[in-house]
């Protein structure tokens, strides 16, 4: 699968699986991103997303989003969006 560096995390709040992402890139809702990290490795698709505490349907560089993830995530892990 090829993938495209679009940021990294930058805080997970485990209590409610919510992952901070600090964009380098664009993502959008429908996109699927792999995070990978010393012991992280894992894809989740993004059903969506939230700046501000406001929904959006896409970001892009310079934006900080949070989203609610399956996967353990931890600072510093570099999240990649999965292109075809």
């Amino acid at each position: 699968m090829p993938e495209t560096e679009i940021g990294k995390i930058t805080h997970y709040f485990n209590k409610i699986g919510v992952a901070a992402i600090e964009l380098t890139g664009d993502l959008s809702v429908g996109d699927t991103i792999h995070v990978k990290g010393h012991t992280s490795d894992w894809t989740h698709g993004i059903d969506s997303m939230q700046v501000e505490h406001d929904s959006v349907e896409k970001a892009g560089p310079g934006d900080s989003i949070g989203i609610k993830v399956d996967g353990h995530a931890h600072e510093h892990d570099v999240v990649y969006k999965v292109t075809d």
